[in-house]
């Protein structure tokens, strides 16, 4: 489970037989342009792009070994001189990409790859799994820690998580989306983030008596005493208990860091508890709550005034328990044939499945007096950007916004050139504040967890055009 794998072989057969026609049919060499993006859904109305640094660790190792040219011949489906051409495969084109933490929309590039047709094919399967993930699990990651205005969130899902890798990566991306620790030990140690922990409901039970267990885990650990109080009675028997051993640890100079609520009604007990633990002395003590939650219910825990300040959740983030994926895709926007570039386009009756053609670049623009963000433009490389700046809705262009004083950001940063990386992954505090910085440029009306303010992304007018020409073109075919 080391951070660098060769993932080569993690891919669609479809990839290879394609790449085994490309090959066969001389095409393989043929420049093409490819959009990684998520497309719009009623859950997610904007995303938090997670999973970089993985996607440039296995672009970087991107090799077939002996064993993989052996067990591909034995499929008897490929030339031979394909088999050879994979000997000596690499990675030579060029990569783009928002950075990790940033705020993205539906059919924006988060990750735009210019490669020869052949190579651009094999790496996307790959490239959707590490990004789809990650971005998947971060994004509600956001959503949680939003809910939460201010409490503290631990990303407790390891035991629910759909195999090792969706638990480690997970608990990576949860922390992009802004929780503070994660109970994954090797995360914690890969990734250098913060783990937490309390004890289970197995400790209480295995003493004579609840009291017998609190005083034992004080005895462990007189500075860092949390107690689960809801094995028995949480209001009659485990706070109370838990009180006398808060005590008794204050008399001998400690302060015990507070409770842990795991059942019942947690707005009710948490009220009951912060009066409990204040009226002893307490109150400072800490209530951290666990048990199947998520950001709707924290909501509603906030608006019945519950008094907890750390979340423990679980199952419903590292599952993305209400949307279990992404719906991230790769698309070609562009290919070469002769050295002449021809924009692609994929059509469909379903406005959201058809794809904007073209090599394209990506700009967050920012009003210049509350430094907010305002909008965001899709635009061809290398296309003019005007000031003032025109921005008409994509479908009813009756919308328009003209803006005189703006600040603009190009988002897309350059990863990979001719095969080399040329980009520095920043280190994962450094993700984790972008994001949080990233975030506060956002109006909350766009982050509201019901009926959110649609964030305008417009398509530069060059863009708009060359989508419309192939539109009309495709129905005279």
């Amino acid at each position: 489970m080391n951070n660098q794998r060769n993932l080569t072989m993690m891919t669609d057969l479809y990839q290879l037989t394609m790449m085994n026609g490309y090959f066969a049919t001389g095409t393989y060499k043929n420049e093409a342009v490819f959009d990684l993006f998520f497309r719009a859904n009623d859950q997610m109305n904007y995303a938090v792009a997670a999973g970089l640094q993985q996607a440039v660790e296995y672009i970087k190792e991107l090799r077939f070994n002996p064993d993989d040219i052996e067990y591909l011949r034995s499929l008897g489906i490929f030339d031979e001189k394909f088999i050879d051409y994979l000997k000596k495969f690499k990675f030579t084109g060029d990569i783009w990409s928002v950075e990790e933490g940033e705020i993205v929309f539906p059919s924006e590039p988060i990750m735009i790859v210019k490669a020869p047709i052949i190579e651009a094919q094999l790496i996307e399967t790959t490239l959707l799994n590490i990004i789809n993930h990650q971005t998947l699990i971060a994004s509600k990651a956001a959503r949680i820690v939003y809910s939460a205005k201010g409490a503290n969130v631990i990303e407790f899902g390891l035991r629910r998580a759909q195999g090792p890798d969706a638990g480690i990566y997970g608990a990576r991306a949860s922390m992009i989306g802004g929780c503070k620790g994660t109970s994954n030990v090797l995360s914690g140690k890969m990734f250098d983030i913060v783990v937490k922990g309390t004890h289970s409901h197995s400790w209480v039970m295995s003493f004579p008596s609840e009291i017998d267990a609190f005083r034992k885990f004080a005895e462990v650990y007189p500075d860092n005493c949390l107690l689960l109080v809801d094995t028995y009675d949480t209001l009659n028997s485990g706070i109370p208990n838990a009180i006398t051993v808060f005590n008794e640890l204050k008399a001998k100079g400690h302060k015990p860091v507070g409770i842990r609520l795991d059942s019942g009604d947690l707005a009710y007990l948490s009220k009951k508890a912060r009066k409990m633990l204040d009226e002893a002395g307490f109150t400072d003590a800490i209530i951290f709550a666990s048990n199947d939650i998520d950001e709707h219910l924290i909501s509603q825990l906030l608006l019945q005034d519950a008094k907890i300040n750390v979340y423990g959740v679980g199952t419903k983030l590292i599952t993305s328990h209400d949307m279990p994926s992404l719906g991230g895709v790769y698309k070609m926007s562009q290919i070469t044939r002769d050295g002449v570039d021809y924009p692609c386009i994929k059509i469909s009756d379903t406005s959201g499945k058809t794809t904007n053609p073209g090599f394209k670049t990506l700009y967050r623009i920012y009003d210049s007096e509350t430094h907010k963000a305002f909008a965001d433009l899709i635009a061809l490389q290398g296309e003019k950007i005007d000031k003032p700046l025109k921005l008409t809705h994509e479908l009813e262009r009756w919308k328009s916004t003209v803006l005189e004083n703006y600040e603009i950001r190009n988002m897309l940063k350059k990863i990979f050139e001719n095969g080399k990386c040329v980009y520095e992954c920043p280190s994962l505090e450094k993700s984790i504040k972008f994001q949080e910085s990233e975030s506060d440029k956002f109006w909350d009306e766009y982050k509201r967890l019901a009926k959110p303010h649609i964030y305008k992304v417009n398509l530069s007018d060059g863009l708009y055009e060359l989508k419309q020409s192939l539109l009309k073109k495709s129905k005279k075919q």
